[in-house]
């Protein structure tokens, strides 16, 4: 192979042609008087120019650039939103739906509730009460595209359209492919009502979905904090939820995320006093429910108490989206959700099974009654308890009759305690005991039935108050508002259970069970027996519950609604009274001596149960008797 060698002659003949091109720029450039004569000319033809052709060259100039800008948007937004890059055309807005209860604001942007104003009411603060605000919620359909593309419609732009129905009116916002092809958000808003009127559905877009992809609705609420107590908020919070076969169910949980998947005919985000429930008419299938706290700290404060969010596929029928809607976003009032038949006023919590019927049947009725004709509500809740104590009076009149009976009892009883004294007596002397009872017709049973009948309506009531938003703001005596705790003084510290404030009502009401239990402390001791061997000293139970129950009121209540407990002093005081009234001017122990001294006289035929217990305890003794002489 021929090596190849250096070339000076062709060096030399590049340098010649480069110095022979430089030598011919320079001394072809113009003259500084030649370069002043062109600029002279070019000045004086500008300002020849008439002022319509400059407008005309201007004009022309700028739609040139704004065809291009456009050319260039519609390209890029066709190559991301394909067959929807019409939004992209669109720019942000608000239309505003609202009624004397209800102001909605809704952005064109994902078509979607951006603000919710209930105008009836404030917060705790006195702000105006917001259920939806600064981006709080969000509702979403995402879908897939039949290009392959996946989207979100809390992206995208739809276009408005508002118009009226008689009275409503009608918010239409569509998602267009074109005018004959969209995805539309169909509201309508009613005078005078929460509910408003929700539908979603697509047309010609069935070749337009990728049917091999679901769609998916996701939404989600963070509720914000409006009332005075946090902790107490927070623990009225939760998500409630129909199933498909009409059951009520709901999330209730501490600090971690809680969530379960189910067939929901409708979801409510509770937010104690209100409540934002979206409801359909075809059940979401396999829906992803869940809730988590946000609330930290619970004496620090707070903008959010729960985060809430609802995720479930959409059916296609016939390759379309077809689901009527409707949003509640209002109070937690349970005549006003009684109207609708759809269920949804179980998400008040009037209590389950016997407590919830006695609240619905009697309390509501009742409270609504006097609500009609009374405006202090602290003096109706003092209305309602005198007529639940009058109502269970007799009970109380029972119970006391009872431990009469007992007392009355006791010197034959002690007189059985000494004559068959130690352990080994026991099934003996207890035999005795309950022949003495049942020929006087005494039942130790009889003082206990009455106490375990009031339950329920103790029960009923401790979920009365709490969910009662009628109570909500309205103050009596120093309580400013009897669905919050009162606070006459505020700790500069907080102590645990407690808090940092001193509530006055739970004060008056724990003193209260105090002289209450003393007082049917005193009476049952009368009745007592003597403590025998191998059981617990009753006597000393007694005096603990006598001082744990105030203590436990005391702390448990100081952050409850001071509602319950006006109602539990108000209702222990007038059971004082009614207690005073039966043993000072209706009970007479020397007539109901005479009462068991007749009863005894008379023969005494035994139940089945009684007779059963005799037997029973025979065949107790009996064995015991044997185990004794093997020893």
């Amino acid at each position: 192979m021929e090596e190849k060698k250096f070339d000076l002659n062709s060096l030399i003949g590049f340098v010649l042609l480069g110095a022979i091109m430089l030598w011919w720029m320079w001394s072809n450039q113009p003259t500084p008087e030649e370069i002043e004569a062109e600029k002279n000319a070019k000045t004086e033809e500008v300002q020849n120019v008439t002022e319509s052709d400059k407008t005309t060259t201007f004009d022309t100039t700028s739609e040139e650039i704004t065809q291009a800008t456009d050319s260039i948007s519609l390209v890029k937004a066709q190559t991301q939103l394909g067959a929807f890059a019409y939004s992209a055309t669109l720019t942000d807005s608000e239309t505003v739906l609202e009624n004397d209860l209800l102001r909605l604001v809704i952005s064109n942007k994902g078509g979607q509730i951006k603000e919710a104003l209930l105008k009836n009411y404030v917060t705790y603060d006195s702000l105006p009460l917001y259920i939806i605000k600064d981006n709080n919620s969000s509702f979403n359909l995402n879908f897939g595209t039949s290009d392959n593309r996946t989207l979100n419609t809390k992206d995208l732009f739809f276009e408005p359209s508002l118009t009226t129905n008689g009275e409503n009116q009608v918010l239409s916002m569509k998602l267009k492919v074109d005018n004959n092809k969209f995805l539309e958000y169909l509201y309508e808003i009613k005078p005078n009502e929460y509910m408003v009127d929700f539908n979603v559905r697509s047309q010609g877009l069935s070749s337009t979905f990728n049917t091999s992809q679901q769609v998916n609705l996701d939404w989600g609420l963070e509720a914000f904090r409006k009332e005075k107590s946090i902790r107490y908020e927070n623990q009225q919070t939760e998500m409630y939820y129909e199933k498909e076969d009409e059951s009520i169910d709901y999330l209730s949980i501490g600090g971690e995320d809680d969530a379960e998947e189910v067939n929901v005919n409708w979801v409510a985000y509770k937010q104690h006093f209100f409540s934002t429930i979206l409801i359909t008419e075809q059940a979401f299938d396999k829906a992803n429910l869940a809730s988590k706290t946000l609330v930290v700290d619970e004496e620090v404060d707070t903008t959010f108490t729960k985060a809430f969010s609802l995720k479930a596929p959409l059916a296609l029928q016939n390759g379309e989206l077809s689901y009527n809607m409707n949003w509640y976003i209002g109070p937690n009032d349970y005549q006003i959700l009684k109207k609708y038949d759809r269920n949804i006023k179980e998400i008040v919590n009037l209590g389950w099974g016997i407590f919830g019927y006695i609240n619905r049947l009697v309390f509501v009725p009742v409270f609504n009654f006097l609500q009609g004709f009374i405006g202090n509500y602290g003096l109706i809740i003092i209305l309602l308890t005198i007529v639940v104590r009058i109502i269970m009076s007799p009970l109380v009149y029972k119970s006391y009759l009872s431990s009469a009976k007992m007392k009355v009892l006791k010197p034959e009883m002690e007189e059985i305690n000494k004559r068959l004294p130690g352990k080994e007596n026991a099934m003996k002397r207890q035999q005795e005991t309950m022949a003495v009872q049942s020929k006087a017709g005494v039942s130790p049973l009889a003082g206990c039935i009455p106490a375990v009948l009031q339950m329920p309506v103790f029960f009923a009531l401790f979920r009365f108050f709490p969910s009662n938003i009628d109570l909500r703001q309205k103050g009596f005596l120093w309580a400013d508002d009897l669905s919050a705790y009162d606070s006459v003084f505020e700790l500069p510290f907080h102590i645990p259970m407690y808090g940092s404030h001193i509530s006055l009502f739970p004060i008056l009401a724990s003193v209260a069970i105090f002289f209450y239990m003393r007082m049917s402390q005193s009476q049952q001791m009368g009745m007592q027996q003597p403590t025998q061997e191998g059981m617990p000293d009753m006597q000393k139970m007694m005096k603990m519950m006598m001082y744990f129950s105030p203590v436990m009121m005391l702390i448990f209540f100081n952050m409850y609604a001071s509602s319950l407990s006006l109602y539990y002093f108000v209702s222990n005081l007038l059971t004082i009274i009614i207690m005073l009234i039966i043993k000072h001017y209706i009970i007479d122990e020397d007539k109901i001596l005479a009462q068991i001294e007749e009863n005894k006289k008379k023969p005494k035929k035994q139940g089945k149960f009684r007779t059963r217990l005799n037997d029973a305890m025979k065949q107790a003794q009996d064995q015991q008797a044997k185990q004794k002489k093997k020893k």
